[in-house]
């Protein structure tokens, strides 16, 4: 967003309204305009979701300081308080906790990703580090959201804090998107590596993050429910900030304190069917036939609480307040959105041409099969408790621009080397559904962003597009279908008029999976 403030500074600046774009204000202003909007709205949703206030609205001391309030449960407080985390979220939600805790916290131990407390320092972002002489030791791992050595090392110290406790003390969990990698102690015989390569190999053909997990955990010392019974008999306390579709906690980091449901049934089901099965190394098989014959069963969780304090719903909600207040009809799609990105991007390609029908009454019945089509489409991806209907009759009503939100985590099936993530290739791919559907007479943009800042291995969270992008492309030399081809998004988006395309924010310090917005405005 940079150049385009630097293209138009005063102009993104300002205060924006929707009704004042359109007559002789050039289509490029109007468009930059609502970029900015959509970055707003971006961020208003990642700053429902920081760390520090959701530790708050959680957690309470009492005015003597023996208790600990956890929603409505009380927990007794004598020098029995220890604390362990891991995702991309949980280094400013330890300094909450800490801060909150004070010297009730004997000893914690967190694994974050790489490169965070730098990136945190840089921004000024003071409320998101640990103090000087904090008693929170940070490892720091898992470089581009994947497990290596210093995230096993990070693994195995929470392990030992983990073990070493006792039927008096209290444990403070805090877990957030992007854990499972932060967390990898592979069951022997198996190795880190062969474990990292089966990953890759899965999420490379298009595996969802339920079925990466369930695999995890079924090779993991203290996934899916690991780490509770290493801490038993303590009392556990997980407090929780979701990265999944419909925030289960057994999935969430691959569910560390809670007691797995999957069995190596499961697992070699998903083996196959991403033609795994005959690849596996010798360890990986041992692994699984041990799990199959263990006749203590599945571990039990009952000393656990677990704890949701966000998610992709308290994003949108935020955003789509923000959205009301600028004047927008505004409706959450859904907070489960997910799916193969092709199919996501043509859902949302076909959801702008059918809206053209609902704002423009001489066209009112003139999209019958693209109406079907679009339904048709919605029914193939599954999404949960969408709000189709809903967004559709709001455009009818014609009174007024419309924002459309959801939040989720699309899937992606690498088919080249290039560089990006989900939500710079779920942009172009929207922006090469523009280019098929007639989406006259309405102004449109589409923004996807990862509330972590972080789109795959790159430093934008996402990217924004309009219907004219596939001109602007052309007029540079750029083809969008051979950069999707080799999953190359984010080339094309720094190529394409400087990177103006692009969505910066920097790592926000949070995770709630991908936030998705799509802007109709009637000429």
């Amino acid at each position: 967003m940079a150049a385009a403030l630097q293209v138009l500074p005063r102009l993104a600046r300002a205060p924006l309204h929707p009704f004042l774009w359109g007559g002789p204000v050039a289509r490029l202003a109007s468009s930059m305009a609502l970029a900015e909007q959509a970055r707003q709205l971006f961020e208003s949703a990642v700053g429902a979701v920081l760390p520090g206030p959701m530790l708050h609205r959680t957690l309470s001391l009492d005015p003597g300081g023996r208790q600990l309030k956890v929603r409505d449960r009380n927990f007794q407080l004598k020098q029995n308080l220890y604390l362990v985390g891991f995702g991309k979220a949980v280094l400013g939600m330890a300094a909450a906790a800490e801060e909150l805790l004070g010297q009730h916290l004997v000893q914690g131990v967190i694994s974050i990703p790489k490169g965070i407390r730098a990136a945190m320092e840089r921004a000024g972002k003071q409320e998101m580090l640990l103090k000087p002489h904090s008693r929170v030791q940070v490892f720091e791992g898992a470089e581009d959201n994947l497990p290596d050595r210093d995230a096993l090392r990070a693994a195995l110290a929470i392990r030992q804090l983990a073990e070493g406790l006792t039927a008096d003390d209290l444990l403070l969990v805090l877990i957030s998107g992007g854990g499972s990698a932060l967390l990898p102690a592979p069951i022997p015989p198996v190795t880190l590596e062969e474990k990292q390569t089966l990953t890759k190999l899965l999420a490379a053909r298009g595996a969802t993050i339920q079925e990466l997990n369930t695999i995890r955990k079924t090779l993991s010392q203290l996934k899916g429910g690991g780490l509770a019974q290493a801490a038993y008999p303590a009392q556990v306390v997980s407090l929780i900030l979701s990265d999944v579709v419909g925030d289960p906690v057994e999935v969430i980091a691959s569910g560390p304190t809670v007691a797995s449901s999957h069995s190596v049934q499961d697992c070699l089901h998903i083996l196959n069917r991403y033609g795994l099965r005959a690849a596996l190394p010798r360890s990986v098989k041992t692994v699984l036939s041990r799990a199959d014959s263990d006749p203590h069963g599945p571990h039990t969780c009952g000393h656990v609480l677990n704890v949701i304090i966000g998610s992709n719903v308290l994003a949108l909600a935020e955003a789509q307040r923000q959205a009301e207040a600028l004047g927008y009809q505004a409706v959450v799609l859904s907070a489960a959105m997910q799916g193969d990105v092709k199919s996501v991007a043509q859902f949302y390609g076909l959801l702008a041409h059918v809206a053209r029908s609902r704002f423009t009454p001489s066209m009112a019945g003139a999209s019958v099969e693209e109406d079907a089509q679009l339904r048709e489409l919605a029914a193939e991806l599954q999404i949960p408790d969408l709000q189709l209907e809903e967004a559709l009759e709001t455009m009818a009503q014609g009174r007024g621009p419309v924002c459309l939100l959801a939040g989720g985590e699309p899937t992606v099936q690498l088919q080249g080397s290039g560089k990006g993530g989900r939500n710079q290739e779920l942009a172009l791919r929207v922006a090469a559904e523009f280019r098929r559907w007639p989406l006259g007479p309405i102004d449109v943009l589409f923004l996807s962003g990862g509330t972590d800042g972080q789109d795959g291995p790159t430093e934008a969270a996402g990217a924004w597009v309009t219907p004219e992008l596939a001109s602007q492309a052309a007029a540079e030399g750029l083809d969008m279908a051979t950069f999707l081809a080799h999953n190359d998004s984010h080339t094309f988006f720094c190529r394409l008029q400087g990177g103006v395309h692009l969505l910066h924010t920097g790592m926000t310090g949070t995770n709630v999976m991908d936030t998705h917005l799509l802007f109709l405005r009637p000429r």
